[in-house]
């Protein structure tokens, strides 16, 4: 049993150091992408903007920042980490902080207008709309939310919805995934360390236990025969 016991605990230890090595590795990949990402933030040199009071600000006032703020937490439903966004590091280079940065680009292009020119006179659905120049409010319409056949509508999408604001929202979410992911790995990298000790110690432990158990076990003293008492006459 003892050696069973043993046996026992060199697997369950090489099974734990095996996760602990495992664990490390993936913590060598993960800082690396922390890494590249942070090369990349600083390459582009995308920074948020605060005010004294450590507080976000958007073209100058605070309100313009909360109406970003409700944009991305209200309509997104993004769960904003707010450690992520810290004043003395504006440089936009974590998971929320790319958020925010899509939605600012969001937030000013559901809420701009857009000047079309019509050159010459435009029929649509039976309504005339004489040739001059429009302005056309996005109201708060993503790219599918406008008619495409309509003469100010379909000019007015193209220029809000450019392929600049695209190719911008797309950049940001790939930020954003991939310090996601990031943490996640970083997460897993913890995880795996963890099982790899608890195994190892449980491991240990059974070694430790069959040693115990093949240890010699002291031999009682025994009692020495009493002496032959003599016979006594009677009388």
């Amino acid at each position: 049993m003892a050696q069973r016991l043993r046996t026992l605990g060199i697997v369950l230890s090489v099974i734990g150091l095996i996760f602990v090595v495992s664990g490390g590795v993936a913590y060598s990949r993960v800082q690396a992408g922390y890494g590249s990402l942070q090369a990349f933030s600083e390459a582009q040199n995308v920074t948020l903007s605060y005010n004294d009071a450590g507080q976000l600000v958007d073209r100058g006032t605070t309100e313009g920042a909360d109406a970003i703020m409700t944009l991305l937490t209200d309509d997104w439903g993004y769960p904003v980490v707010q450690s992520d966004l810290d004043p003395n590091d504006p440089l936009v280079n974590t998971a929320t902080e790319y958020m925010y940065q899509m939605a600012t680009i969001g937030h000013h292009t559901l809420d701009g207008t857009q000047t079309v020119v019509l050159t010459e006179d435009a029929e649509y659905n039976g309504e005339t709309f004489p040739a001059g120049t429009y302005d056309v409010p996005v109201d708060g319409r993503y790219w599918t939310g406008f008619d495409r056949m309509h003469p100010l509508d379909g000019p007015a999408r193209g220029q809000a919805w450019s392929g600049t604001v695209h190719g911008l929202f797309g950049e940001l979410g790939v930020g954003t995934v991939t310090h996601s992911a990031l943490q996640l790995g970083l997460a897993i990298a913890g995880t795996l360390a963890a099982i790899g000790l608890t195994v190892i110690v449980a491991g240990l432990g059974l070694i430790w236990a069959g040693k115990e158990e093949n240890a010699p076990k002291a031999k009682r003293p025994t009692a020495e025969p009493d002496e032959k008492k003599e016979l006594q006459p009677i009388g």
